[in-house]
């Protein structure tokens, strides 16, 4: 290999580096934000499965390390030092690894969170407190009002909630109403009372409720699946972009003969 083949190489990966930490950055701002988020959909998911929390933690930690090998790779490019692109070259083959198995754990796993999912979701449901601070009721009115659904299956769940069902007047969760202008900036919580002269019943009928029928099951799955999407998508770019730099750190590690430690910049 000539000297400009050698510079041409070295240069695409320093190039491949850069773009290799900011993905870095990315994968592991995706770990924080699941961990940190406590005002939608993702923080009900986190408390009904472990895999999800254990999962945020792999994306934080290869996201760490990625940003730490594409800093040191760089270094190791522009520099020719061959210890550097020789551990380098080792680090991707474990970071590769890792981002399997991560993925592998998230795509076997997923007919399971569903199924706990769903088993969460109801629960908060049947045990929704009128009035109550509670971060995983919040996220669950967010979903329902963003969602402009009610329920998990439909807005019957909510009957299985017996202080909503022991009122003796049309009282319905607030998230659910259909007639509530989307400001995006008020979330209702709670309970609502809805004023009818002409009913007759002396109880809370489902039917009376001014609510969204549908339920969020399904807008739920689906926003999981195009999000899993995105993630996976960013997952195969960074696995690309970290074969290309295993090649090139081995292409130009075979080729420089010679190490001058003294480019090595000194901190």
């Amino acid at each position: 290999m000539g000297s400009a083949c050698i510079k041409v190489t070295k240069y695409f990966l320093f190039l491949f580096n850069l773009l290799f930490f900011i993905l870095g950055a990315v994968i592991l701002g995706f770990g924080v934000w699941i961990l940190a988020d406590r005002r939608s959909f993702i923080f009900v998911l986190q408390t009904s499965s472990s895999s999800v929390t254990v999962g945020a933690y792999v994306f934080i930690g290869v996201g760490a390390v990625t940003m730490l090998m594409g800093f040191l790779g760089c270094i190791g490019a522009v520099n020719e030092v061959r210890c550097l692109l020789g551990l380098y070259f080792a680090f991707l083959l474990l970071i590769l690894i890792a981002q399997v198995a991560a993925g592998a754990l998230f795509y076997f796993n997923m007919d399971k969170v569903k199924q706990e999912m769903g088993s969460i979701v109801l629960k908060i449901i049947k045990n929704y407190k009128d009035g109550q601070e509670d971060s995983l009721q919040d996220g669950w009115d967010y979903v329902q009002a963003q969602g402009k659904c009610c329920g998990w299956v439909s807005f019957y769940n909510w009957t299985e909630n017996a202080a909503l069902m022991n009122h003796t007047d049309v009282t319905y969760p607030c998230s659910c109403d259909k007639n509530e202008k989307d400001d995006g900036l008020l979330l209702r919580t709670g309970f609502c009372n809805a004023t009818d002269g002409n009913r007759t019943e002396s109880y809370n009928s489902p039917k009376d409720w001014p609510v969204y029928q549908e339920g969020c099951m399904e807008k739920v799955q689906k926003w999981l699946q195009d999000n899993l999407g995105v993630i996976l998508g960013v997952c195969v770019g960074v696995a690309v972009i970290e074969l290309l730099g295993m090649v090139l750190s081995i292409c130009l590690c075979r080729h420089i003969h010679s190490e001058d430690y003294s480019k090595v910049p000194k901190y």
